[in-house]
């Protein structure tokens, strides 16, 4: 069995500073989600939950400086980086807009029905990104098959795993509301067969100032 542990990168800047946030103007994290990063770490030395055989991230900035905070609680892995498990791309013509320019250009996206419809115009579709996502998980159970893998990614890429896994629609029916840092834990028992075993564990932010609130104009490339 594969052991899949996906954590959400801590607060990043695009997201403080109202930005549609794609791998074009990502600058990585805020003050604050370096400090829930370094909880998490503090969280994972003091527990000792995850013995981890793989640290994965995508090139993201903020999700690679989230997996090389918490690398010394996962035995100073070296980050290996996939640009398959990268957020919802938003395209060179939306990328860095802020969320009020979006919406004045483009209106408000429907994330809720056709999952080919165009979202962010010069972008990914979601079904183009759930496909990416799919191929880059597929690749991980293939070349780490039995292990545990831990993948510092974005809310956008839990849900699209979370849905793939769970067999449900891609768009619409529930919506999934990932947190900074948290940890979203599927085992691979076999081909086909998928088992949950937490979603959004935050434990560790106890104390910590909330997160800032997310809009959904523009979700997808924010997370």
């Amino acid at each position: 069995m594969t052991r899949l542990i996906l954590v959400r990168h801590g607060e990043s800047e695009v997201t403080v500073r109202r930005i549609v946030g794609g791998p074009r103007s990502c600058v990585g994290l805020s003050e604050l989600g370096r400090a829930q990063a370094q909880a998490l770490c503090d969280r994972l030395v003091a527990s000792g939950e995850i013995a981890a055989d793989v640290l994965m991230s995508s090139a993201y900035p903020r999700a690679l400086e989230t997996a090389q905070i918490i690398a010394p609680a996962l035995g100073g892995l070296e980050v290996a980086i996939d640009a398959g498990l990268g957020e919802h791309d938003p395209g060179p013509d939306c990328d860095g807009l802020t969320f009020e320019e979006f919406v004045e250009r483009h209106g408000r996206p429907d994330w809720e029905s056709d999952p080919h419809a165009v979202t962010f115009p010069g972008g990914e579709t979601v079904a183009e990104f759930h496909h990416r996502v799919g191929l880059a998980t597929s690749r991980l159970l293939r070349e780490y098959s039995d292990a545990t893998i831990v993948v510092a990614c974005h809310g956008g890429v839990v849900d699209a795993v979370l849905r793939q896994a769970l067999k449900t629609a891609p768009t619409g029916i529930f919506e999934v509301h990932t947190l900074n840092t948290s940890l979203t834990e599927l085992v691979h028992v076999r081909p086909g067969r998928w088992r949950l075993v937490r979603y959004n564990d935050i434990a560790h932010l106890a104390g910590l100032p909330p997160e800032t609130p997310r809009r959904d104009v523009a979700t997808a490339a924010a997370d």
